[in-house]
């Protein structure tokens, strides 16, 4: 009975003592340590941990904020109702006790050492059935009765504190809100009493207002006539302005036709020195008329570019509606693309959907530049991966409204990239005139601007509409909405193309099919010119630059001596080919010199041993450098027929166009390949240059190449880089550089970026820079030196002007 009376003595005492000292507690982290400082020890724990319940949207959680002797990081200190002993004595409302723990269950530890508790209990705090908490406690010993008696009645007490507690901080936060509430209204209260102040006022000043309107009211029937008389004068200005535009277009057209008339001189001239026809040029000289010609075909591109332009805004562009088979015109885009796609290793389709029509009637040779120009952009600004064309109707509702003719239906001409993309903003702007989407003087590709503006006109002019959607990084989509006849077109045509649209439709064409139908051109009454391709394997490379030349000479009858029609024979291997030569004559040979097992030095011999054949030209080409025994072989056997070794397929091709547009095989003659002894003369060179050595940068080969010509012709030392960061890394690897030609708009770095980073390097403080652009502009001189160029020069280079211009800058 004593003991009895002990143990409820201890229990009520604690009681008060615990309840004293939560009373008058408003914070429930402070609370909850208090609690497990006092409870832990007094019932003979050795661990605590005490765990407040927070409710969300659709859970309820079990957060610590207060322990006694809790091992960081071993326990989680949240849980899920119902999650681990402490989740579902919260979710069942139940204390949980269990004896004799297994090992490893949880640690107690001190500075001497650890040891595992024995018992374990977890109490819910609850009040009118709802969960505030939950209280864990575990001992080395074993709680006894009285401990177990005394926690059941202390959550009682815990949880009465703990709602209290919880029900003043709400009534705080309610309390703090009505404060603010009160604030506000009162802010609102003298708002409105300002507003009404401020309302008076203004019904004041409408009285005012209003005797004004009346006489305002008369001003503005003397403004509407000035309006009406300046709207005449606007009228006016915009004919003036249409007038202005239309000269300018006739202008632009004008100086193109007159432009190309020197030009046309100076490519022909050009080509005549590349052929050499008196056999007195060096190999050097052979390859300036080459650049020369290569330069002023860009120009003419460019004025061509301008004519079209000129002609589109001045109404003036023709349009000549004919029947084109589609698989001509397929034939025509996997001859010229072809090529182009293979030398820079891209995957190239021509994919037609079924039901297409096999005829168009619309311009051949305008439909065939629009897609010269939608498909060279895929190829420009592709660096890996595919280009495709796809041929399909047009869904009805994708199809512009400019494309809409009456029940014609549309073609959809796909050209699809894996390129570089185009930033959304810009999507629209690479349509104008001389815009790209990258403007800047760092731009990596060149071009004019031109060709994706004539395109949307001239589609415009055919009856249809192009349009572009790109994601940046992974390529663009151009597409050509053209309809497969008009109505306006058949009375220019003179005919009814219905009967012809509709008498077959197009299969669809698998990407690869060859489609090659062999006569390039309409054959003539004369005897089509005969080209013999010789190759490892059908349709290769060779027989795609073939195709191309061949059908180029086909479109531009101008440009050949008599126009006649030409057929590309290819043939697998020297037995084949000598088969064809058997059965009939070929205008020109073209031989792949990697046959296997040496057949094409077979197939020369063969050549050399038949008379009918030593007047048929032979362009070989190979795409490895030979071996010096093969080579000398070889320019033994051009001396003694007409034999060229080609190693480029842009040469290739030039040489295939020439040969075939001859009068006669032996009218076009072999490249030069051999240096003459004679040295050029070097009257005008005073030596003062000798040993130096300059770092030439820019983008452009010719550029490098016409400008390394003429130092190189006073004796200087010449090193060469393609942009503004490659010529950084070679002035690094060659300290002994004494100046450098900076050109101003170059890809990755462009000069001026180029020409600060180098004057940023205490070495190169006083390096001669001079800066070269082809813009001059107003204020690219300030802007080049600006950027810490010593001087200023400006395309054309004058040589005298550059050595000048050099020598004074060397000699300072």
């Amino acid at each position: 009975t004593t003991r009895a009376n002990q143990d409820q003595d201890w229990l009520k005492s604690n009681l008060a003592r615990i309840s004293a000292l939560m009373q008058g507690r408003r914070d429930l982290s402070v609370v909850a340590e208090l609690i497990m400082d006092e409870l832990t020890p007094l019932v003979g724990a050795q661990y605590g941990a005490f765990y407040l319940a927070e409710d969300t949207a659709d859970t309820t959680y079990l957060n610590l904020i207060g322990s006694y002797a809790f091992p960081p990081g071993e326990t989680p200190t949240r849980f899920r109702l119902g999650e681990s002993f402490v989740g579902q004595a919260a979710r069942s409302r139940r204390t949980i006790a269990v004896d004799s723990l297994p090992a490893g269950y949880v640690s107690v530890s001190s500075g001497l050492g650890q040891a595992e508790p024995k018992s374990l209990v977890v109490l819910p705090i609850v009040v009118e059935e709802q969960v505030l908490g939950v209280i864990e406690l575990a001992t080395v010993h074993g709680f006894t009765p009285v401990h177990r008696a005394f926690l059941d009645q202390l959550m009682e007490t815990i949880g009465v504190n703990v709602n209290t507690i919880v029900a003043n901080a709400r009534t705080d936060e309610l309390l703090g809100e009505s404060q603010r509430l009160t604030s506000e209204l009162q802010v609102r209260s003298a708002e409105l009493q300002s507003r009404q102040e401020d309302l008076q006022s203004s019904n004041a000043e409408l009285e005012d207002k209003a005797a004004l309107l009346a006489a305002q009211n008369r001003d503005i029937e003397t403004k509407n006539l000035e309006i009406e008389q300046a709207r005449q004068e606007l009228e006016d200005r915009a004919h003036q302005l249409t007038l202005a535009s239309t000269y300018k277009s006739e202008f632009l057209a004008n100086m193109s036709h007159e432009l190309r008339t020197p030009l046309n001189s100076l490519l022909i001239l050009a080509q005549l020195l590349a052929q050499n026809p008196t056999r007195n040029l060096t190999a050097k000289q052979v390859e300036y008329a080459g650049i020369i010609h290569s330069a002023g075909s860009d120009l003419l591109q460019l004025i061509n570019d301008i004519l079209d332009l000129s002609k589109v805004e001045a109404g003036k562009m023709d349009i000549t509606p004919e029947h084109i088979p589609l698989n001509k015109l397929l034939d025509y885009v996997e001859a010229t693309f072809r090529p182009l796609t293979t030398q820079k290793s891209l995957t190239f389709e021509i994919n037609t959907a079924g039901g297409v029509p096999a005829q168009l009637l619309t311009d051949d040779y305008r439909l065939r530049q629009i897609l010269r120009n939608l498909l060279s952009n895929a190829v420009k600004f592709t660096e890996r991966g595919s280009v495709e064309l796809r041929i399909e109707i047009a869904d009805a509702a994708s199809v512009p409204e400019a494309a809409r003719h009456d029940d014609e239906p549309v073609i959809a001409f796909h050209v699809v990239d894996t390129g570089i993309g185009i930033e959304p903003q810009h999507l629209e702007s690479v349509f104008g005139a001389f815009q790209q989407a990258d403007g800047t003087t760092s731009r990596k590709y060149g071009g004019t601007g031109l060709g994706l503006s004539i395109s949307r006109e001239i589609a415009y002019l055919l009856g249809g509409a192009i349009t572009a959607r790109s994601t940046p990084g992974n390529g663009s989509v151009f597409t050509l909405y053209l309809p497969a006849s008009r109505a306006e077109f058949v009375a220019l045509s003179g005919d009814t193309p219905r009967a012809a649209l509709e008498a077959g439709t197009a299969e669809a064409t698998p990407a690869g099919q060859d489609t090659t139908t062999g006569y390039l051109s309409a054959p003539e009454p004369s005897q089509p010119k005969r080209l013999l391709v010789i190759e490892e394997r059908p349709r290769g490379l060779l027989s795609l630059v073939a195709e191309s030349a061949v059908s180029d000479l086909a479109g531009h009858a101008d440009l050949a001596d008599p126009r006649g029609s030409f057929e590309v024979i290819t043939t697998v291997g020297a037995r084949e080919a000598a088969e064809t030569l058997a059965a009939g004559p070929c205008h020109c040979v073209v031989l792949e010199l990697d046959l296997p097992n040496g057949d094409a030095l077979a197939f020369l011999d063969a050549m050399a041993r038949d008379a009918a054949l030593h007047s048929v030209p032979v362009l070989a080409h190979n795409n490895r450098r030979l071996g010096a025994e093969q080579e000398r072989i070889l320019q033994d056997r051009a001396t003694a027929q007409p034999l060229e070794l080609l190693s480029s397929l842009d040469e290739l091709r030039e040489r295939i166009a020439l040969h075939l547009s001859a009068e006669q095989p032996g009218d076009v003659l072999p490249l030069v390949r051999t240096e003459d002894q004679g040295a050029p003369s070097s009257q005008d060179v005073d030596g003062s240059l000798t040993g130096r050595t300059v770092l030439v940068v820019d983008d452009d080969a010719r550029n490098l190449y016409a400008i390394t010509g003429i130092l190189e012709l006073h004796g200087m030392q010449v090193l060469q880089a393609e942009n503004g960061r490659a010529g950084i890394d070679t002035l690094d690897r060659n300290p002994g550089i004494d100046l450098i030609l900076m050109d101003v708009m170059m890809p990755e770095m462009d000069g001026y970026a180029a020409t600060a980073a180098i004057r940023a390097m205490p070495q190169h403080a006083d390096l001669p820079i001079i800066a070269v652009t082809a813009k001059a502009m107003i204020g690219d001189r300030e802007k080049s030196l600006a950027s810490g160029a010593s001087d200023y020069v400006t395309k054309p280079v004058d040589a005298y002007d550059l050595i000048a211009c050099i020598e004074r800058w060397l000699r300072s």
